[in-house]
């Protein structure tokens, strides 16, 4: 399967869709899968993207709720930082990272030199 074939099956799924959320669906579910062709079915496509729905909820209200605390964060100065407000900073970064990974899928670094 293509992007294109892959963009006319959300596209009949959702027909009131804006290209813009066709183009997001169809990355995500292309990062979530090995393979395209995987979605060939129905009830694959339904699977993935259920999961895929799922997981961008739960990404999405963790990026609200740090979005929250950097906020808060901004009113401290960098000199008076108690040690969890550092921790707030780390879990900001990995919450960043996962949101991250749904658009640009898994990581492949090089272990090479």
């Amino acid at each position: 399967m293509r992007c294109q074939q892959l963009a006319g099956r959300i596209e009949t799924m959702q027909p009131t869709a804006a290209p813009r959320d066709v183009a997001r669906l169809c990355l995500l579910l292309a990062n979530r899968v090995g393979s395209l062709d995987e979605l060939e079915s129905d009830e694959s496509l339904c699977r993935a993207w259920r999961d895929m729905a799922i997981r961008l909820q739960g990404a999405t209200d963790q990026h609200e709720a740090m979005t929250e605390e950097l906020e808060e964060l901004t009113k401290t100065s960098a000199e008076d930082f108690r040690p969890e407000q550092v921790s707030i900073l780390i879990r900001a970064i990995k919450v960043q990272s996962q949101i991250l990974q749904m658009y640009v899928g898994p990581s492949r670094v090089n272990a090479e030199p």
